[in-house]
């Protein structure tokens, strides 16, 4: 195990002097001012095996959940997180042209999306993350 530490101090002499000499500006006649730093770096261990990084398990919305089999017939597989739920539900969208023409924010349901959305024949994109809740078991 190799140890190692830095130690270095610096000392600064600093004079004060009047930036201009007017009558209101009082000069004292005290000694230069002395002033020390000192920085200390910390010991660190260097381990003799490399360190091998660990692979955090995925969380919350990117935990991998079992889905209903409406949902599978959309996404394609039977456990998926749910940030991939929804980017594969909106390549269907997209793939099936199902957008509204004038109001590109409006999804025209489908048989497979309506099956997902409680049967809404028209659902706003701010509400597909919430209609799609109950279908993670």
């Amino acid at each position: 195990m190799a140890l190692s530490t830095g130690i270095f101090s610096t000392f600064l002499c600093v004079k004060t002097v009047p930036l201009r000499s007017s009558p209101f500006l009082r000069v004292s006649s005290q000694p230069a001012n002395l002033r020390m730093v000192r920085a200390v770096t910390s010991a660190t261990a260097a381990s003799s095996e490399p360190s091998a990084t660990k692979t955090r398990e995925p969380r919350g919305i990117m935990k991998p959940r079992p889905v209903s089999p409406e949902m599978q017939d959309v996404v394609g597989e039977p456990v998926i997180p749910r940030t991939q739920a929804l980017k594969r539900i909106w390549a269907y969208i997209k793939e099936h042209d199902l957008q509204d023409p004038q109001d590109k924010k409006v999804i025209i349901c489908d048989e497979k999306l309506k099956k997902i959305f409680a049967g809404k024949d028209r659902v706003g994109f701010l509400e597909i993350a919430k209609l799609i809740g109950p279908h993670f078991l």
